[in-house]
């Protein structure tokens, strides 16, 4: 490791936080069957664990998008990269961020979801930065945390693609 890194969530807590957000999950989805897509590849963590304590029917599908630009600066233009393998019309679909920031991804995901017709569709994120939200209409009905408009890696999130495998929410450089 070259960056120094300092934990700002630890993995005992986000396990647990995963777990309350399961629970919530599992109560308002009773009865039905929930179909969980994962934005590839930060959000793998996440599902994993919080499909580990979902009780309610569940199966999965992965999506990959992809922000273009120079690379520093969202031009707020996305491309879906990898699409679903299956149909979501009629189906209760969940979609399963690791972070949010500026809301654009989400946002046109949405609503490209949106027109597959799905019974419904929500949002469940481990990490929300609402200071860098910069698209209004993003609804996210399930957050695991609020954080500060910090670099974190870990449980998912990277740098250069290095960190993903950490157990924990860390902030590079402080």
């Amino acid at each position: 490791m070259d960056e120094k890194i300092n934990v700002l969530i630890d993995e005992d807590r986000l396990c647990d936080r995963i777990k309350e957000m399961a629970e919530k999950i599992n109560r308002d989805y009773a009865g039905k069957s929930l179909h969980m897509i994962g934005v590839l590849k930060g959000s793998v963590f996440m599902m994993t664990e919080l499909a580990k304590h979902i009780t309610v029917p569940v199966t999965m599908d992965f999506m990959c998008v992809s922000s273009y630009g120079n690379g520093t600066e969202s031009t707020g233009r996305v491309k879906i990269v990898k699409d679903l393998d299956e149909g979501i019309a009629g189906r209760y679909v969940l979609i399963v961020e690791d972070i949010i920031d500026s809301g654009n991804t989400l946002h046109y995901l949405q609503k490209v979801l949106e027109e597959r017709k799905p019974a419904s569709l929500k949002l469940c994120t481990l990490l929300d930065k609402p200071e860098r939200r910069v698209v209004d209409d993003v609804t996210v009905d399930y957050v695991g945390f609020e954080i500060p408009d910090k670099f974190v890696v870990g449980f998912g999130l990277d740098y250069a693609q290095k960190y993903r495998n950490l157990p924990y929410i860390g902030v590079i450089g402080e």
